[in-house]
């Protein structure tokens, strides 16, 4: 199975995000700055976070992007599905009752094994990305860390974060 590269720029984008302060938010522009990414791929994936309930954007000049929603509360299956869609990885087409000779209809009574032992592995594929959280991952990276990736990200955070102003202004989500 493969998974587009924005899969893992919302990861990334979606973890630096759960480092900002409560009242601010932080550009597309910066966040691929930060990354290495273009922007205009980037947004788009963005686009598909905000549209899930992952982010909450605020339009305008000093406006932006910031999680909707607390880290422990956002797993990566949802930023998965957010970018990729939540159809399965594996779609049968039913090939076995194609081509030359076909057989009748009572060989194909029963699912194909194929498909059945795929969405087997995709319920489990997906119940592990269901288990872990953002706030595992921060964690995880945490513990990992000797303090220059967290240092990394907050003075990158401390010069492009945007304190959010006006009727736009996203409210707080907790920890």
């Amino acid at each position: 199975m493969k998974l587009s590269d924005g899969v893992e720029q919302a990861i990334h984008s979606v973890t630096m995000l759960a480092g900002l302060e409560s009242d601010a938010v932080l550009s597309a522009a910066s966040l691929a700055e930060f990354h290495g990414v273009s922007t205009s791929y980037l947004l788009k994936h963005l686009q598909a976070l905000s549209g899930a309930g992952i982010l909450a954007t605020v339009p305008g000049p000093r406006g932006g992007y910031r999680l909707a929603r607390a880290p422990r509360s956002i797993s990566l299956l949802d930023i998965v599905l957010a970018v990729e869609g939540p159809a399965p990885a594996f779609r049968c087409n039913e090939i076995r009752q194609r081509g030359p000779n076909p057989l009748p209809a009572r060989y194909f009574s029963a699912p194909c094994g194929i498909n059945a032992a795929m969405l087997r592995a995709e319920k489990a594929y997906r119940a592990e990305l269901a288990r872990v959280t953002v706030a595992d991952l921060i964690t995880a990276v945490a513990e990992a860390d000797d303090g220059g990736i967290v240092a990394r990200g907050c003075a990158f955070l401390d010069l492009h974060q945007r304190k959010a102003a006006g009727r736009g202004q996203p409210q707080p989500i907790g920890d």
